[in-house]
C-alpha cells in the first residue's frame, strides 16, 4: 500500500477487497488449489496496513469513507487436466458487501435512487459486512447527545455527554475504536453502549468465529465528534433507518 502515501485529497478507500485478499494468501500451487475448491476459508479481514492508513487519515482530520467489496470476477483457471471457477459469482455476492443506510426504499426511478445511493456513499452512511458466515443486516452504530441522534458518517460538535450505541445482529466480539485505538470490547452482547465526553473519531469493528478462525465481520464508518471550536457540520442521522 505504499502508493497511498503519494496520493492526497481522496475521500474514499476500499478497506476490504475480497479478490485482493486472495492474492495475498496464495503463496504456491497448493494454496491456489485449496482456495479454488474452498473459497469460504479465504476471507480474514482488511489488511492491517490499510486499516492503519485509514485510521491515520481520520486522526489527521480527514473524512475518508470506507467501502468493501468482493471485487466479483469469476476466475476461470485451468492447470493441466484441472478446470475450476475460482470465486463463482453466487459466492462473491454472499461475501463482502457495503451496506448503505438510506432514508427511503428504492423506488425504481433511476434518477432518484441513484442520487440517494450516491449521497449515502458520499456521507459515509454505510458499513462493510462479511455476510457469508452470518448476515450483517440490522447492524447499527449511533450516537445520542443533546442535539439528537447521529449515525455512521455524521459529524457533530460535542457538547456534554454522548451515548454511543451499537446494535448487532448476533452476539459476537465487538470493538469500539477511538482515533485508531480500541477503547472498549464486548464479547457477549447484542446491544452495546458507551458514554463519552471526549471528542474523537469513533468507529466499530466486529469479529466472528468461522471455520475455526477469528474473522472480520463488520467494519463501520465513523461518527465524528469534534471539539467545540470545530465548525458545526452535521448530517441528521436519525432519519437513516433502512439498509439496502
Amino acid at each position: 500500500m505504499i502508493f497511498l502515501g503519494k496520493i492526497n485529497g481522496y475521500t474514499g478507500i476500499e478497506l476490504w477487497n475480497g479478490l485482493s485478499e486472495l492474492k495475498t494468501r496464495i503463496k504456491n500451487w497448493g494454496d491456489a488449489l485449496f482456495y479454488a475448491y474452498f473459497p469460504q476459508y479465504l476471507a480474514h479481514g482488511p489488511l492491517p496496513e490499510v486499516l492503519e492508513r485509514w485510521d491515520n487519515l481520520l486522526v489527521e482530520g480527514k473524512r475518508v469513507v470506507a467501502i468493501g467489496g468482493s471485487d466479483a470476477h469469476a476466475l476461470d483457471y485451468k492447470i493441466g487436466p484441472i478446470h475450476r471457477i475460482i470465486f463463482p459469482y453466487p459466492f462473491h455476492f454472499r461475501a463482502i458487501n457495503t451496506h448503505l443506510l438510506v432514508p427511503n426504499l428504492v423506488s425504481g426511478d433511476l434518477t432518484t435512487d441513484r442520487l440517494m445511493v450516491y449521497q449515502a456513499l458520499q456521507k459515509g452512511n454505510c458499513y462493510i459486512g462479511y455476510d457469508y458466515p452470518a448476515s450483517t443486516h440490522g447492524f447499527r452504530f449511533t450516537a445520542q447527545g443533546n442535539t439528537g441522534m447521529l449515525t455512521m458518517g455524521d459529524e457533530e460538535t460535542i457538547s456534554g455527554a454522548v451515548t454511543l450505541q451499537i446494535r448487532l445482529p448476533r452476539k459476537t466480539e465487538c470493538n469500539l475504536i477511538k482515533d485508531g485505538r480500541v477503547i472498549k470490547t464486548w464479547t457477549n452482547n447484542m446491544v452495546c453502549a458507551h458514554i463519552t465526553k471526549e471528542p474523537g473519531v469513533y468507529r466499530v469493528e466486529c469479529y466472528i468465529q468461522h471455520l475455526g478462525k477469528r474473522r472480520g465481520w463488520i467494519f463501520s464508518n465513523p461518527i465524528y465528534l469534534r471539539k467545540s471550536k470545530s465548525p458545526l457540520t452535521r448530517s441528521t442521522g436519525s432519519q437513516w433507518s433502512r439498509t439496502t
